[in-house]
């Protein structure tokens, strides 16, 4: 048997076990399960991004050239030297892009050309190529990019100049010598590729680890569950969870590791960091570029579910997380487990793992957030930075007293008819609140709300980004007016996935009750991961080999009831980094306040004809006389009674007091929601929203 320090992981995997005939039966089914979604492309689609591909190589091998001779005033028998070349980063360079899908690039340029260079005559030379449309420049971003479609394939291009005279055509981006002497901006315009590279590294079989991973990202994004900017995973953030699985059973077939990777994900003990290989902090470079430990920052204290990059600098790639995402996630990793576990069994296909979200179907109360712009480039401008706060007002909600959960769609969706005009996005946010019994309950979100818009069109103010025209709406709208706003399709989509997982809770309830339940495929799991310092209540297992442990697993058994618990407490011992602090260093970044009042259960109810008029009529009026009751489905049928309109009756709402709350770190000085009345724009909250719930 091999030593475990021959694969790659700051621990021995927890199987060496290969697949059976079941499995990679199994595995075949999956990946014809996932053709009808687009998931691969055809050779002549492949075809036709390496074209691309090459043509924007050759434009900033010319644009190179021509800096060269105009600015610098090479020789021509040296600027043919210089090199440069167009490297490729995220879902593409990992080998699971999907067919439509943009394109991550990286200008890595020698030291002679500056990124004034690369956002000016470069940007001129795109503008003028046939090929490009949809041009713009983001440089006052993070991540500096410009954005286009080349040839029809969106791409995204960073730009990063090292400190080579000459740029070999085979440079390796991992060699941490190439950090020495560049600033920040371009540190991380190449940690996409340098992390992209380490990844495709320290898996053990990347065949296996692209089809997991294709089949993870198709299920993340029909659940809703991938965005980065919204607060929940990107692409490199599950694709470190699920390296991280392969690490841990380095020769399963995809499909056991899609059952491994629900198992292990689902039961992490968050906020517990996940890590491909150890943290560095020091090199023999001497570079000090800030490295993600929440020992010395405290910033990295408050990071709900980090996943930590491979590449130094280290840094967590979801710091974006939120408590309302993270338990978003928890539960679709629930129902992803559930769901394969009986496709195991024979009692489901693969296609149940892809249906659609329920999200429409989910919520009784939805916000609804609008960007419109008049001119289509200030569309394509202002849609990108709108979705990039809305994690901003989704934590004004999550700090209210009275809202349990605050989900957000991450896909918006276009203008239902023609009134929309053309260029609008929305995006839907599902509300849960807070359910006191016996108690009446006013939830007030004005402040929520306008302390969000003030945010959002002081900093298009201050990066000069706002234009006439743009605007933002909310509005609050019930989910029997939701057709108002969404296609019938996504309805319907939405009521099949909400039935089909009911049916699924119901079976499941009865399957429960059988004694002796076993899984045809599952092996015991009951060897331990060898441990280190970071989990203190590992020290027993500290000092176990890994190699008798591994040979404790018995080959081919069944797992039943209680094995479950025995692969449970099993996860919970899997290590997933150096020494690092626990929970108890690990803080939540939105405790709450103690929550207002609750209502009762009576209903009074209003007709439907008068609260579609009155939500059409005001984008930020709401029915502050509707009660809330539980979710509990109950609800499609207690709207069909029309019931005489009670006399409202004066009540003061007990409004949310924010007080001093923390100003956005995007934008420390421009907070204060008290001076919107002098915003020479559209700002669509003239009108409180207040709700009453019983």
């Amino acid at each position: 048997m091999e030593p475990a320090k021959n694969y790659p992981g700051i621990t021995s995997p927890i199987s060496l076990e290969g697949p059976k005939p079941v499995d990679l039966k199994l595995s075949e089914k999956l990946e014809e399960a996932m053709r009808p979604h687009g998931v691969f492309e055809s050779e002549e689609e492949m075809s036709h991004r390496m074209d691309v591909l090459h043509k924007i190589n050759t434009l900033v091998r010319e644009w190179i050239k021509d800096v060269s001779r105009q600015k610098n005033n090479y020789p021509e028998d040296k600027i043919d030297a210089f090199g440069g070349k167009v490297c490729t980063f995220g879902s593409y360079r990992l080998g699971v892009h999907t067919k439509g899908a943009d394109i991550d690039t990286l200008c890595v340029a020698p030291r002679h050309v500056d990124r004034s260079d690369f956002f000016s005559s470069f940007f001129e030379i795109l503008k003028n190529t046939p090929e490009v449309k949809d041009l713009r420049a983001v440089e006052e971003a993070f991540v500096p990019v410009i954005k286009m479609t080349f040839d029809g394939i969106e791409l995204d291009m960073l730009f990063a100049r090292l400190a080579l005279p000459q740029i070999p055509e085979e440079i390796d981006l991992r060699d941490e010598s190439l950090l020495k002497n560049l600033n920040e901006k371009c540190v991380r315009s190449l940690n996409g590729c340098r992390v992209t590279d380490e990844i495709l590294h320290l898996v053990p079989n990347q065949h296996s680890f692209r089809m997991t991973l294709r089949a993870i990202k198709l299920w993340a994004k029909k659940k809703g569950i991938y965005s980065n900017a919204l607060g929940f995973l990107g692409g490199v953030s599950w694709a470190m969870l699920v390296a991280r699985v392969c690490q841990l059973y380095p020769n399963a077939a995809p499909a056991t590791l899609l059952h491994k990777f629900f198992m292990i994900i689902h039961k992490w003990n968050w906020p517990q960091p996940v890590l491909l290989k150890a943290l560095v902090h020091e090199n023999k470079f001497n570079l000090s570029f800030p490295v993600w430990d929440p020992r010395v920052n405290t910033s990295d204290r408050f990071h709900l579910m980090p996943i930590i990059t491979p590449a130094y600098p280290q840094q967590n790639s979801t710091f974006n997380v939120t408590l309302s995402t993270r338990s978003i996630m928890t539960e679709e990793l629930k129902d992803g487990l559930e769901i394969v576990s009986k496709i195991y069994e024979g009692r489901e296909e693969w296609g149940a793992l892809f249906e659609p979200s329920n999200f429409f179907q989910k919520y009784k109360h939805y916000i609804v957030l609008t960007a419109s712009a008049v001119e289509e480039k200030d569309y394509l401008e202002w849609h990108g930075y709108v979705e990039s706060k809305i994690r901003l007002l989704v934590g004004n909600l999550e700090r209210n007293p009275c809202i349990k959960l605050a989900h957000v769609h991450p896909s918006p969706l276009g203008p239902l008819n023609e009134s929309d005009g053309e260029y609008l996005c929305r995006w839907f946010i599902g509300l849960t609140f807070v359910k006191i019994e016996n108690q009446n309950q006013n939830v007030d979100l004005t402040f929520d709300i306008q302390s969000f818009t003030n945010t959002v069109h002081k900093h298009a103010y201050h990066i000069n980004l706002m234009k006439d025209g743009m605007k933002v709406e909310i509005k609050h709208v019930k989910r029997r007016q939701l057709d108002l706003y969404v296609p019938p399709k996504i309805l319907l989509q939405s009521k099949r996935a909400a039935v089909a997982q009911e049916h699924r809770s119901s079976i499941g309830s009865a399957s429960k009750s059988e004694s002796n339940q076993t899984l045809h495929h599952s092996r015991s799991d009951t060897e331990l991961v060898r441990s280190n310092s970071m989990s203190v209540d590992l020290s027993e297992e500290i000092s176990q080999d890994a190699e008798s442990s591994r040979d404790s697993v018995k080959s081919g058994s069944e797992l039943s009831s209680t094995s479950k618990e025995a692969i449970n407490g099993d996860v919970r011992k899997v290590v997933s980094g150096s020494p690092v602090p626990t929970d108890s260093v690990m803080q939540s970044p939105n405790s709450k306040r103690e929550a207002s009042p609750a209502g009762s259960e009576s209903p009074v109810k209003r007709s439907r004809s008068q609260d579609d008029q009155s939500a059409v009529e005001s984008p930020m009026n709401v029915d502050e006389i509707t009660p809330l009751k539980e979710e509990d489905g109950s609800e499609e049928k207690e709207e069909e009674r029309q019931e005489p309109e009670s006399e409202d009756k004066e009540e003061k709402p007990i409004v949310n007091q924010h007080v001093k709350r923390l100003p956005s770190a995007d934008v420390p000085d421009l907070m204060s929601p008290q001076t919107n009345q002098n915003l020479p724009v559209q700002v669509m909250s003239n009108k409180n929203i207040r709700l009453k719930l019983k």
